[in-house]
């Protein structure tokens, strides 16, 4: 997942980032960081905000040469 796809997921879903720190059980600096590429966020604190976006209805899209994307798996509760 890259930062840009965290940020339109959160976007499709109209989730802040303090809610996704919730979710994913990760501190509000680290998706502000990631998000704004401001230094280098571990893999599992990735995979933690992917898995969260995951449960809540995102799927992450990343077509062979034609650029990534997100899209909203289900409707929004």
């Amino acid at each position: 997942m890259s930062p840009s796809q965290c940020r339109s997921a959160r976007a499709l879903l109209d989730m802040t980032q303090p809610q996704l720190a919730s979710l994913a059980g990760v501190g509000l600096s680290t998706i502000v960081d990631y998000e704004r590429q401001r230094r280098s966020v571990s893999d599992d604190a990735i995979n933690k905000l992917q898995l969260a976006l995951e449960a809540a209805g995102i799927t992450f899209i990343n077509a062979n040469g034609e650029g990534e994307g997100v899209r909203l798996r289900t409707p929004k509760r």
